[in-house]
């Protein structure tokens, strides 16, 4: 029986790329980086718990296999996820690899952190948690977005953006909107273009706020009336 040519050829590709997540500092960096913004090594370094020589030698790694790009001003090197199907990727890895019931914090900080995340966080350039959930299930209610064949926005939808200034730029074969699947929701929230259009304006507009230097934002004031006049959520 003759093998497949598309499985030889593809076999080795996918345990080399596999092998990049298997190392817990490679995945740590992973996950930081999903809040998409470019981290320096000491940065990454300092969040992994290792010291900057080994960062460095993990995040060659990445950029070698294409999950990282890197850039450099003078003598800084910065590194961000290569581009939203890498975020992806990354996300829905973590959505799988979470268990069922989530580790207990072991400090009162890593309880506030953890709690802070679920509540509200960016997954890579769109919202995640409990946040986005209401707002994705608050739009599907309202004939904004179905959910029935894959994630789309429909006429409605495309003028509730048009209506707020949120200008919907689709560039190369990023879908329009598609669903992601939240690793502490364990539902899909709405991300691709439409996605991060609505969290860029978000954060724009000054209707959320990053907490901290991690991905947890919260809503603001502000945000509470928008998300309440613009889509019926009070319980944010």
């Amino acid at each position: 029986m003759s093998q497949d040519v598309t499985s030889i050829t593809t076999a080795p590709a996918l345990a080399s790329l596999a092998g990049l997540f298997a190392d817990e500092t490679r995945a740590a960096c992973l996950l930081a980086l999903l809040d998409g913004r470019a981290w320096t090594a000491g940065e990454l370094a300092r969040h992994a718990g290792v010291a900057p020589s080994t960062a460095s030698e993990h995040l060659g790694k990445l950029v070698a296999g294409g999950l990282l790009a890197e850039e450099r001003q003078g003598r800084h090197r910065y590194v961000r996820l290569a581009d939203a199907g890498i975020a992806q990727l990354v996300e829905d890895l973590a959505a799988h690899a979470a268990p069922g019931a989530p580790a207990r914090p072991r400090t009162l900080r890593q309880s506030s952190a953890g709690a802070a995340m679920a509540r509200g966080r960016t997954c890579y350039d769109h919202l995640a948690g409990r946040l986005a959930i209401t707002v994705t299930g608050a739009m599907t209610e309202r004939g904004l977005l179905r959910q029935d064949t894959g994630f789309a926005l429909t006429d409605d939808g495309l003028a509730w953006f048009g209506e707020l200034g949120i200008e919907l730029v689709r560039a190369g074969r990023r879908p329009l909107a598609r669903g992601c699947l939240d690793w502490t929701e364990r539902k899909p929230h709405l991300a691709g273009v439409a996605g991060a259009a609505l969290c860029r304006h978000a954060l724009d507009a000054g209707w959320c706020a990053r907490i901290g230097s991690q991905r947890a934002v919260k809503v603001t004031p502000a945000g509470a009336r928008a998300f309440a006049a613009h889509l019926g959520v009070t319980d944010l």
